[in-house]
């Protein structure tokens, strides 16, 4: 990729305008752990970064800026372009379709008896949203591209599937890849979806020359798809489709070790590390998540619940940290999920006083905090693509600490041969689990937190962005 300009495309950008108590105009880091994870990119090539107005502010510095501004990430500049959307046309591709339709097809999330239900809203949401909102993007990056044809293009994730198809169709030779932070469920998890919406969509992403996602089950499962809902052929381990071919990627994501290490240290972690000893219970079992339904809280919370029950030892000794990120909450399925969460903690609490200290805010510097205060640490999802909790918390620990961890979590592929693992579905099982971790002799819980950290700091976020970028030059050739 040396001297090739990158086109970063994602909803959510590195930066987020807002206004402080005093109306000044501020940046804060971009949400979401993507804007993160590719700071790196900027100090090895040239970046434009294409992403959504999403806020108030947000928009107000497109309009002034016409769109484009400069902004430092990672230590470098890149050129940010801001794409301000209709509104309504946001919403309707944001709050109908890629949340919370797309991700819970994702996450195999749908209640089926029940949910969904594609009316004639849903229709209207695809077409004037999600279509609308990935033609503004392929068109921004179609623009892109007729200045500097040689630039490569990255998209990312369930947001833009539709976009790669429309680029490619305008410019046929352009150098296309595509990211999924998402897990990939098996082809008929797609069956919930109209025939036209799934294929349109595999077709979008079988438009780029690769695709990447976080572990081989998610390939192996993106790949029986596309050939199940388009017909595809596999040749020499690629797809091919429409006259092309789509190298298919397995390309498990991390951390910036060196920041956490950093981050660990800082006065304001220091300071919540403090508070966190003075009150902590002998045994803090951990847990950090979105208030996300595939993050699994309420059975997590049922399986702490059942470990007192069964395990009364542990009553007054052993305590549940949740820190929960409010996530989602303008879609109603969050906002009910959220207070089932409350529900079921309350419940707990009201067998073992004081048995769940559940926090709900955005306080990264505490959950930094209590990463290097758990000897438990509880990841439990349903379905993750990967789960960078899963490797944040075993770099900054310093007490041995345990991973509990869903074998339907990504990161289980590369770290489940030092964690517990759980079936996300069976609470007595996670009960049973998390005894068996908190009962762990010491030299044990030594060898697995040492491998833990020594895997993630070798496999760091370095590393993931050298192998998107090898795709991409791979292709370039």
């Amino acid at each position: 990729m040396t001297g090739r300009r990158l086109i970063v495309v994602s909803n959510r950008g590195p930066v987020s305008y807002a206004r402080d108590e005093h109306g000044v105009r501020v940046a804060g880091r971009g949400g979401g752990g993507l804007a993160t994870a590719l700071r790196g990119l900027a100090g090895r090539c040239e970046v434009t970064w294409i992403a959504s107005a999403i806020s108030e502010e947000d928009r107000a510095v497109a309009a002034e800026s016409g769109g484009a501004l400069e902004h430092e990430l990672g230590g470098a500049r890149v050129r940010l372009l801001l794409l301000a959307h209709d509104p309504a046309a946001y919403d309707r591709y944001y709050n109908v379709v890629a949340n919370p339709l797309l991700w819970f097809v994702h996450h195999s999330l749908w209640e089926l008896g029940r949910t969904p239900v594609l009316d004639a809203a849903f229709a209207e949401a695809w077409r004037d949203g999600y279509v609308r909102v990935n033609e503004s993007y392929a068109a921004a990056v179609v623009a892109e591209l007729d200045n500097d044809p040689d630039a490569a293009v990255f998209f990312h994730d369930y947001h833009l599937y539709l976009a790669p198809r429309l680029v490619r169709d305008a410019r046929p030779d352009a150098v296309l890849a595509h990211f999924l932070h998402v897990p990939w469920p098996q082809s008929d998890g797609w069956t919930v979806l109209p025939l036209d919406a799934r294929r349109a969509i595999h077709d979008g992403l079988l438009a780029n020359d690769v695709v990447g996602l976080h572990t081989n089950r998610w390939t192996r499962n993106f790949v029986a798809s596309a050939v199940d809902v388009l017909g595809a052929d596999v040749e020499d381990g690629r797809l091919r489709h429409r006259g092309r071919r789509t190298a298919v990627a397995a390309r498990p994501i991390s951390i910036d070790c060196a920041e956490f290490d950093e981050l660990a240290e800082s006065p304001a972690v220091l300071a919540a590390e403090a508070a966190i000893e003075r009150t902590r219970a002998e045994r803090l079992v951990l847990r950090v998540d979105r208030t996300d339904p595939s993050k699994n809280i309420v059975r997590g919370c049922i399986a702490f619940g059942l470990l007192l029950d069964r395990h009364p030892e542990w009553r007054g000794r052993a305590q549940l940290l949740a820190l929960l990120d409010p996530s989602r909450q303008d879609i109603p399925e969050y906002v009910d999920y959220l207070a089932a969460v409350e529900r079921e903690t309350a419940a707990v609490n009201a067998r073992h006083a004081g048995a769940i200290d559940l926090r709900v805010s955005d306080d990264f510097p505490f959950s930094v905090a209590a990463y290097k205060q758990y000897d438990v640490l509880l990841v439990n999802a349903v379905f993750d693509g990967l789960n960078l909790v899963a490797k944040e918390g075993p770099v900054v620990n310093r007490r041995d600490g345990v991973l509990v961890l869903s074998e339907n979590a990504g990161a289980h592929e590369e770290l489940g041969e030092w964690a517990v693992t759980v079936n996300p579905f069976d609470v007595l099982g996670q009960a049973e689990a998390l005894h068996a971790a908190l009962s762990m002799d010491g030299a044990e819980r030594a060898r697995r937190a040492g491998a833990l950290a020594s895997f993630v700091r070798v496999h760091d976020i370095g590393r993931w962005i050298d192998a998107q970028l090898a795709d991409l030059a791979a292709v370039a050739r």
